[in-house]
């Protein structure tokens, strides 16, 4: 099997939570049909992908990842037709849209559970039942704020249920394969209608076997194989995007061969080490994580980010460095969900646009596919009043108006932010429109950038050796391209002088970069062998060779 997957290695994505963005018919929640009056907005960003976060009915207690009808649409977002015509007009833009699949389980309010529960319908086995919470002892609990146990029960059935997340969220059974066949069909339904692909959700867990930990099982990777060999015959290339939180040794198997199961998957543990490197100053977090990532298929790619709508997860950190990053980033209690912080890019980087532009130009460097989350890209705030996730999903903010231009109602989902350095009367798109050196203005400059650059993406990519190690040095190099990145994670200026041995003899020059030192000018061209860095407190820059595409 061959795919031409390109396309995606060099795409940037946009996560696009629909109750959020736009308000079209005044009912206080985001729909389908105010994503589409915003869609020429999610163009000139010049991204290429839309993430849409859960679209399916559901009793919302954990924001749609709690489905309750895999087959249509929640009314509050609007109608399939509703999203055909937000497809249609994507697709006429150029932008492909990807939904979330939430496969690993449902809401308990789902007709099938509520028929297993009574073992009505053939639906018996389609969850996991057990006569005593012992078994699988070895898993862990996921969300520890809330659940104390994988087990909960059920008086209605007089059993135990499964879930790995929260206790209104009963795993589906995937040993049954009435199960593996309907998720299937939910599949064909969602690609027929249209959509480009999905994010499919909580992949690691389908499975539960005794004497392990129930995750990364080899029935699991059966089955993603499985779905991706159907997938591949309805729409060749499909974006098929995996959320694996795990180890990087352990996300590997994946990715498969290459293109037999997973083609694209989050990279978690590097999301926590870039914001550990900006608070300690250093560059080692970073080097320390892409050391210890292993090679991947030619055809794969890792999906990069800096925060999203979850918790900024620190899973995959040790209790020291975790420790470390509370007292950075959340010393207050109220700032913590479960192993993670409940805030927003902006508000982390306490609004300082210098150190949001470093964290971007990481971003956008680092090897692999790159995600923005909606609102990050003009500095939204966050609302640690709500509870759980809730805090970093508020109302987009379009224009200071009194409904910041998301919605006409007086009463929304979850109320404006009202806090003087992110609310919308000083964050909002209309006023970052007017002002050429607004952070949206700049983020677009820096998307447009790196598609530009070949290398970056779909290249080749080493982390440098760095004199001082305060610098990030990134080399990113394809057939006609080659860009050096270079990264002061110090709040302090560095000065020094790089050798970039692969690129001996060539001249670079400097194309693009924030807070450059004496001595840093724009335009300035120095050979590989002895480049000279000067870069102030969080300062960037970007150099392309000689012979490389303008």
């Amino acid at each position: 099997m061959t795919t031409d997957v390109n396309w995606w290695k060099d795409a940037v994505l946009y996560e696009l939570y629909v109750r959020a963005f736009r308000d079209a018919d005044g009912d206080g929640h985001g729909d389908l049909r105010g994503a589409l009056e915003r869609l020429d907005y999610v163009r000139d960003l010049g991204v290429d992908v839309l993430w849409l976060l859960p679209l399916s009915p559901s009793p919302l207690r954990d924001d749609g990842y709690d489905v309750s009808d895999y087959l249509s649409i929640h009314p509050d977002y609007g109608t399939l037709d509703d999203l055909r015509a937000l497809l249609d007009g994507a697709h006429a833009r150029g932008l492909k849209v990807i939904t979330d699949l939430v496969m690993n389980h449902t809401s308990s309010d789902h007709p099938w559970f509520q028929a297993s529960r009574r073992r009505e319908d053939g639906k018996d086995d389609w969850y996991v039942w057990s006569d005593d919470d012992t078994k699988y002892a070895e898993a862990r609990v996921i969300f520890t704020d809330t659940e104390s146990s994988n087990w909960s029960w059920d008086a209605v059935r007089g059993q135990y249920y499964w879930h790995r997340f929260f206790h209104h969220q009963p795993d589906l059974n995937y040993d049954n394969p009435d199960v593996r066949a309907t998720m299937l069909d939910v599949i064909r339904f969602w690609l027929e209608l249209g959509v480009d692909g999905f994010r499919l959700d909580a992949i690691p867990y389908l499975y539960q076997r005794e004497g392990t930990n129930c995750e990364n099982l080899t029935e699991t990777h059966a089955f993603l194989k499985e779905v991706r060999a159907f997938v591949e015959r309805i729409k060749p290339g499909a974006f098929l995007l995996g959320e694996v939180n795990q180890w990087p040794d352990d996300t590997l198997p994946y990715f498969g061969d290459g293109f037999d199961e997973i083609p694209l998957l989050f990279h978690f543990p590097v999301m926590p080490r870039l914001w550990k490197a900006l608070a300690e100053g250093s560059a080692e977090p970073i080097r320390w994580i892409l050391e210890r990532t292993p090679a991947i298929p030619p055809s794969c790619q890792w999906v990069v980010f800096l925060r999203n709508h979850d918790e900024l997860t620190l899973e995959m950190v040790t209790d020291e460095e975790r420790a470390f990053m509370y007292a950075h980033y959340a010393p207050e209690p109220v700032m913590r969900l479960n192993v993670g912080i409940r805030r927003r890019l902006a508000p982390l980087c306490d609004f300082d646009r210098p150190r949001i532009e470093l964290l971007h130009s990481l971003l956008m460097t680092l090897p692999g596919t790159p995600i923005l989350y909606y609102g990050d890209e003009i500095g939204m705030g966050d609302d640690l009043n709500l509870p759980d996730r809730n805090g970093v999903r508020t109302p987009m903010q379009w224009n200071d108006s009194p409904g910041a231009g998301f919605s006409s109602a007086d009463v929304t989902y979850a109320p404006l932010l009202s806090d003087p350095m992110s609310g919308p009367a000083r964050v909002n798109v209309a006023a970052a429109e007017r002002d050429p050196e607004s952070l949206l203005n700049w983020v677009r400059r820096l998307i447009a950038t790196r598609k530009a650059r070949a290398a970056l993406g779909g290249g080749n990519f080493a982390m440098l050796p760095s004199p001082d190690p305060a610098l990030a040095v990134f080399l990113s190099t394809s057939e006609h391209d080659a860009v050096v990145a270079v990264h002061n994670l110090a709040a302090e200026p560095r000065q020094t002088s790089l050798a970039v041995p692969a690129l001996a003899g060539r001249q670079l020059r400097l194309g693009f970069g924030g807070r450059l030192a004496q001595g840093g000018t724009v335009g300035q061209e120095a050979l590989a062998d002895e480049l000279p860095v000067a870069l102030g407190a969080h300062g960037y820059a970007w150099w392309w060779a000689d012979g490389s595409d303008a």
